[in-house]
């Protein structure tokens, strides 16, 4: 039987996972002016920006600035790679932060050096402190389904490095298809186990739309039971260290899905794409998603 839920969350990764890669560095100003029509369209859940070093990701070199001065509206996460990465973070106000890891050793190593285990065995004691202190830890798990360097990616893989995670504290998995090759009867399986193995932490699933799949995955992953969905408004972002991969599943088509399947998210449809425009002259790509062409069609 066809079972939907009547609500779901969007988390939007625009501003962080959408730009980080983006080619012209975007102004400050022209960041905040997005992320509050974000929150003005009923963005309730945001990944701001990224505590890097500005050496590697110039685009987030205004981390600091960008959580002093957003309206501070549902949870906002931020991204943090290493011990630096969470105190800067943790100074600047930041309240709930993201760790990420590939389940791919060879991806984890072109991303950040370090083999997977290596970078758990680095994170554990962080994640651990950060629980002592009531921080809200996301946990991001990259190559989820397929690496593009080792291929498919086993099941018991990721759930093996999901369940490390739960052991020290997480409050939420967030499961990337990284490359966008995993298709509808991966997603249901895998969100299936993750939701039955993980009752009581949150779990969220991040689709990148390389072979138009997104949509459906979420659809199947929906149907395991999984409410909580990563998108990025006009479908910005990619990861550099994945040959081949697009940018993530665009928020004005999956709420405009949800809507249409009568599973409520909050957002305004109109509102949303009112935000994208604030943001599209200031990227090197136009938009071309569905819902945000259709809008400016009729506009």
């Amino acid at each position: 039987m066809f079972s939907l839920p009547k609500n779901a969350t969007i988390i939007e990764v625009g501003p962080r996972d959408g730009l980080q890669n983006e080619g012209k560095l975007v102004k400050t100003e022209d960041k905040l002016q997005f992320i509050a029509a974000l929150q003005q369209a009923g963005i309730q859940e945001m990944e701001l920006t990224s505590f890097v070093s500005p050496k590697w990701v110039p685009q987030m070199a205004d981390a600091k600035e960008i959580v002093a001065q957003t309206k501070k509206v549902g949870r906002q996460f931020v991204l943090t790679p290493n011990e630096r990465g969470i105190n800067a973070a943790l100074e600047s106000g930041a309240q709930s932060l993201a760790v990420f890891v590939g389940v791919s050793n060879t991806f984890n190593k072109k991303n950040i050096n370090k083999t997977t285990e290596e970078s758990m065995e680095a994170l554990k004691p962080l994640i651990i402190n950060l629980k002592k202190q009531d921080v809200f830890v996301r946990a991001c798990i990259s190559t989820a389904f397929y690496c593009p360097f080792e291929g498919a990616v086993s099941q018991e893989a990721t759930l093996a490095l999901c369940r490390q995670f739960v052991e020290w504290g997480v409050d939420e998995l967030s499961v990337a298809d990284t490359i966008g090759m995993a298709n509808p009867k991966e997603s249901y399986e895998l969100f299936a186990n993750l939701v039955e193995a993980f009752p009581d932490v949150l779990i969220t699933a991040h689709f990148h739309d390389t072979r138009r799949m997104a949509l459906a995955n979420i659809s199947a992953a929906l149907q395991a039971g999984v409410t909580r969905f990563d998108a990025s408004a006009g479908g910005l972002g990619g990861c550099p260290f994945a040959p081949g991969a697009t940018g993530n599943v665009a928020t004005e088509d999956v709420v405009n899905m949800l809507h249409r399947m009568d599973v409520q998210t909050g957002i305004d449809l109109d509102m949303l794409c009112q935000a994208i425009e604030k943001i599209e002259p200031h990227v090197t790509n136009p938009v071309t998603t569905g819902m945000y062409t259709l809008y400016k069609n009729q506009a």
